[in-house]
C-alpha cells in the first residue's frame, strides 16, 4: 500500500522516482480502508529534506499511511520558503484545537543541543506537545534532540555535553534481539551519528521501565523503548540519506571550522571518495516494524487512541 501526501509536496516526486509507491487524495478516497494516520513534527531547518527522509522509510511498509506535516506554532524557519510552510504545514496549536488523534508521530531533532531545554524558545508548547501525545497519540518516535528532548521531560534523563562531535558511521550492538521493533536485525549494525551530547546507559538504567534496544560502546545508548508513554528514543540517524553526513562535512569544512572526517563513513576515510550507504536496510526494519506494532495495537477507531490500548496478540 502507498504514503498518502499531497501530489504537490516535494516529496511526491522524489519517491516516485525512487519506486515508493505514493497516491494523492482523490486516488485514497476510492479505497475501503482506514489509512494509518502518521505525523512528523519538523524541527530540522532542511524541512523538505527531512520530510523526504522519514516519507520514504515509513511509506515504504504494506499499509496505508496518511502522512501529515505539523510544525511548531510561532517559530519561524530561515531555510525553507514561507510558501511551502503556510502549503503543506499545519501549526501545533492548530492541530491540538481541532481534537485530532493520530495513529504514529516523529518529533525530529533540531539543531540547538548547546542549549538547555528550557532556554529553547518552543520549549513550552514541545512540551504541550509531550503531554498530548499520551491522549492523542497512540505511539510516538522521539529522533535525536526530539528523543533527548522527551526522555528528559518524561523521566528527568539528563543530556550531556561531549569533549568532541560523535560524527561519523557506529557499529551498534542488538540489545534486544526478541524486541518486535528489532525484528530481522542482525547482531549488529551500523548507523550514523552526528551530536555534540550524548544521554547516559547508567541514568537511562536508573529509570524502572525504560529498555535500551540498540547501544554502541563508542557513543552509548541509540535506541530506547518507553512502554509507559508508547515512544521510543532514538538518538541517532537512521532516516540519513547516503550524502548526509558529506553534506555536514563539507558545511562545516567550507566554513573554516575544525572539522574531523566523520568516523567510518568513507571508504579509507578519503572525502574525495562517495560515501556508501551501510545502514538503509536496518532503517526499513526499524520504521517498519513501528509502523506494524501501531497496525497490532491501534485502536480502530481513531477516538479511542488514549482511551485504550488493543493488541490482537494479547
Amino acid at each position: 500500500m502507498p504514503i498518502k501526501i499531497p501530489s504537490d509536496l516535494p516529496a511526491y516526486t522524489v519517491l516516485s522516482r525512487e519506486g515508493v509507491m505514493v497516491m494523492t487524495e482523490d486516488q485514497a478516497m476510492r479505497q475501503d480502508i482506514r489509512p494509518l494516520r502518521i505525523a512528523l513534527l519538523n524541527l530540522m531547518p532542511k524541512k523538505i529534506q527531512t520530510e523526504n527522509q522519514f516519507a520514504r522509510l515509513i511509506g515504504a511498509t504494506p499499509l496505508q499511511i496518511e502522512f501529515s506535516l505539523i510544525r511548531m506554532t510561532e517559530h519561524k524557519t530561515r531555510n525553507t520558503a514561507a510558501e511551502h510552510m503556510e502549503s503543506f504545514y499545519r501549526p501545533f496549536s492548530e492541530v491540538k484545537a481541532s481534537g485530532e488523534k493520530f495513529d504514529g508521530l516523529v518529533i525530529t531533532g533540531a539543531p540547538i543541543e548547546h542549549l538547555p531545554f528550557d532556554e529553547v524558545t518552543y520549549w513550552d508548547e514541545l512540551c504541550e506537545v509531550f503531554d498530548w501525545t499520551q491522549t492523542h497519540v497512540q505511539s510516538t518516535f522521539g529522533v535525536c534532540w526530539g528523543g533527548m528532548a522527551m526522555i528528559n521531560y518524561f523521566h528527568g534523563v539528563k543530556k550531556h555535553i561531549l569533549d568532541q562531535k560523535a560524527f561519523g558511521c557506529y557499529r551498534h550492538r542488538n540489545m534486544a534481539p526478541a524486541s518486535p521493533y528489532l525484528s530481522g536485525f542482525s547482531d549488529d549494525c551500523v548507523i550514523p551519528v552526528s551530536r555534540w551530547t550524548e544521554m547516559r546507559q547508567e541514568e537511562i538504567d536508573a529509570v524502572p521501565g525504560l529498555v535500551t534496544l540498540l547501544s554502541s560502546s563508542e557513543v552509548g545508548p541509540c535506541l530506547v523503548e518507553d512502554a509507559a508513554h508508547r515512544a521510543l528514543y532514538i538518538f541517532n540517524h537512521l532516516e540519513y540519506d547516503r550524502d548526509t553526513l558529506k553534506q555536514e562535512y563539507d558545511r562545516d569544512a567550507a566554513s573554516g571550522a575544525a572539522v574531523k572526517v566523520p568516523i567510518n563513513y568513507y571508504p579509507d576515510d578519503d572525502p574525495s571518495c562517495p560515501p556508501l550507504n551501510r545502514w538503509r536496510s536496518h532503517a526499513h526494519l526499524l520504521y517498519g516494524n513501528w509502523i506494524s506494532e501501531i497496525y497490532q495495537t491501534t485502536p480502530f477507531d481513531l477516538e479511542k487512541i488514549g482511551l485504550e490500548v488493543t493488541d490482537w496478540r494479547r
